[in-house]
């Protein structure tokens, strides 16, 4: 794992939420399905919320680091198994296979997916028993789907 690529995927939540959440996009419609108001919003912990946005966003690239580079299950496959033949198998097989599917297109393939099929599940689950809206279950899990796809995209071509 390179810590310099895990560190800039884990900024790329907090731009998208720039842009995302701005009142021309999709800020106002999101403000009225919370009933978050600018004065509600200046009250809030900056500090902590940036803290913890980075923090839970480090955690994701750590996990979307193993979704979207295959080639981590490689030495899974033979944990524990320090055989002189078995090192070999592995170095061989990266060798030959280190690089494939490393791109940004293919990571963010994987970041789409992982938003449909994760973070959209657990948006709209969270939802249903907050009482919110599909308006904001779609623009969260949105927000969600372009973030882990741009995430993707540059752990896999750079990771």
């Amino acid at each position: 794992m390179k810590p310099a690529i895990l560190l800039a995927s884990t900024l790329v939540p907090m731009v998208i939420r720039l842009i995302w959440y701005n009142e021309k996009i999709f800020g106002t419609s999101w403000m009225k399905e919370t009933g978050m108001t600018k004065e509600k919003a200046k009250e809030s912990n900056m500090i902590k919320t940036i803290g913890f946005s980075l923090l839970f966003s480090l955690m994701i690239s750590v996990v979307l680091y193993q979704i979207v580079i295959h080639q981590n299950a490689l030495p899974s496959l033979v944990m524990g198994d320090q055989s002189p033949e078995t090192q070999a198998w592995l170095k061989a097989s990266m060798e030959r296979y280190g690089n494939n599917f490393r791109t940004f297109k293919h990571g963010m393939v994987h970041g789409f997916f992982t938003g449909i099929f994760l973070a959209l599940p657990i948006v709209g689950l969270n939802s249903q028993f907050e009482m919110k809206s599909w308006k904001y279950v779609f623009i969260t899990a949105g927000y969600w789907v372009v973030s882990l796809m741009l995430m993707g995209g540059i752990i896999c071509q750079w990771g």
